[in-house]
């Protein structure tokens, strides 16, 4: 898609540290890492969000998202990492080429994601909520 960054990447024509590529998906540094060596694995082919990515290159992300987290504590002694996939703007999608993020962790490294936690406001909300999900819900099999 033109314009976007990271297309240009998968074409060469913005440089990027490249970990792992294949057929259908492209690893590569983050150049504004939440920790050092944070990683992002993106499709080849131009997704805006997830929803349009074929299970195969979906699959294969977050594969080779996990593999990438192990090599991460491995050859930097970090102690975990975090797949983060954001879909959308409003869900903190800066770039609109789907990416997952794979953000090593320490124990002490200082870097929260804020999580709140909300209450139900009674126990027949999250059945009702689950009946209106399910109904939207769309599985190819």
């Amino acid at each position: 898609m033109d314009g976007c960054i990271f297309c240009k990447i998968i074409k060469g024509e913005i440089p990027s540290v490249k970990i792992y590529e294949d057929e259908l998906t492209l690893v590569f540094m983050d150049i504004a890492p939440i920790n050092f060596g944070h990683l992002l694995v993106i499709p080849k082919e131009h997704h805006a969000g997830a929803a349009t990515i074929p299970e195969e290159t979906a699959g294969r992300m977050l594969r080779i998202g996990a593999r990438c987290g192990v090599a991460l504590k491995r050859a930097l002694d970090y102690d975990g990492f975090n797949l983060h996939l954001a879909d959308g703007a409003c869900a903190g999608q800066v770039v609109m080429h789907a990416h997952l993020h794979v953000v090593p962790r320490g124990i002490d490294d200082g870097f929260h994601w804020n999580w709140r936690q909300l209450a139900y406001q009674n126990e027949d909300q999250p059945p009702e909520l689950a009946g209106k999900i399910l109904k939207k819900l769309k599985i190819d099999n």
